[in-house]
């Protein structure tokens, strides 16, 4: 039986308040529910506050670049189909600089589960602007305000018809869990937009802003795309949480010829064919 104590309990170096704790409890929750043992998980993340996460797991973790997750996870997935892979970074981190490889990893349906912190601010680096950064917010960077439009990654998901989409909040660790878990169950690329207040650098957007506005929708069906789309675009004064869209297209991995759909350490090279293949160009 997988319990929570067995992901361990680290010190981190988050600021007192932030999202990020809530999150990483939610996780714990999702895992132990899903009965996944910590060594049969891989957490993958590129750099920044909610990159840190996975280093508070005992689990399996590669750390690579800014904006670079999602294809280091699509390397581990296809080389290793059997294994569980969670991608976890902030919105600065996918939809900034990772902004192609988020909508490449939607295009391709790679069977695993992205969670983006989305604080709405760059919190390792001292609080400017990301890309969901609201229009006319002020930073210390953009003392004038931010001038770009904010970017809706939930909106952009199911325009693309993304496998599975979900919005959650971190104040709801309950059900930001429950998230998690049919996330990862799900076949195909999921998303789960993770609101969550950054404490010491957006005042704006704080745990009382989100829990004012965000909401649990009565009646949806997630497999309605039209429904989804309009649901995906409500901001503002209600903001809906929970799963947004369900799709059914066939994950990538399962379009590509594996010789056996086992990891690739374990397949066997015959030299016979290699030979064969190096007298053709003899």
């Amino acid at each position: 039986m997988v319990s929570i104590e067995d992901y361990g309990d680290f010190e981190t170096a988050w600021c007192p308040g932030c999202g990020n704790h809530s999150i990483l409890k939610a996780v714990k929750q999702a895992l132990t529910t899903l009965e996944l043992e910590p060594h049969e998980s891989i957490f993958v993340s590129g750099i920044g506050q909610a990159a840190k996460s996975p280093h508070y797991l005992k689990t399996n973790v590669f750390n690579g670049l800014h904006g670079r997750a999602l294809p280091a996870a699509t390397g581990i997935k296809l080389a290793n189909p059997k294994a569980n892979v969670i991608a976890q970074s902030g919105d600065g981190c996918n939809y900034g600089e990772g902004g192609n490889h988020f909508l490449a990893a939607i295009r391709r349906n790679i069977n695993i589960t992205l969670l983006a912190h989305d604080n709405q601010i760059y919190g390792l680096t001292k609080g400017q602007s990301s890309p969901t950064t609201a229009t006319g917010h002020t930073t210390k960077a953009q003392p004038g305000g931010n001038p770009s439009r904010s970017f809706n990654p939930v909106a952009v998901a199911v325009s693309m018809k993304a496998n599975f989409v979900a919005r959650g909040f971190s104040g709801m660790v309950d059900h930001l869990s429950e998230l998690i878990v049919q996330a990862v169950k799900h076949p195909g690329f999921s998303l789960v937009d993770i609101l969550q207040p950054c404490v010491t650098f957006n005042k704006v957007n704080t745990f009382a802003w989100y829990k004012d506005r965000c909401y649990q929708p009565e009646e949806h069906d997630p497999q309605n795309w039209e429904k989804a789309m309009s649901m995906a675009i409500q901001w503002g004064d209600k903001i809906p949480v929970g799963v947004i869209y369900k799709g059914t297209a066939k994950p990538f991995e399962e379009m590509l010829p594996h010789p056996t759909g086992e990891p690739l350490y374990q397949n066997r090279v015959d030299m016979n064919k290699v030979k064969e293949v190096m007298d053709a160009f003899a």
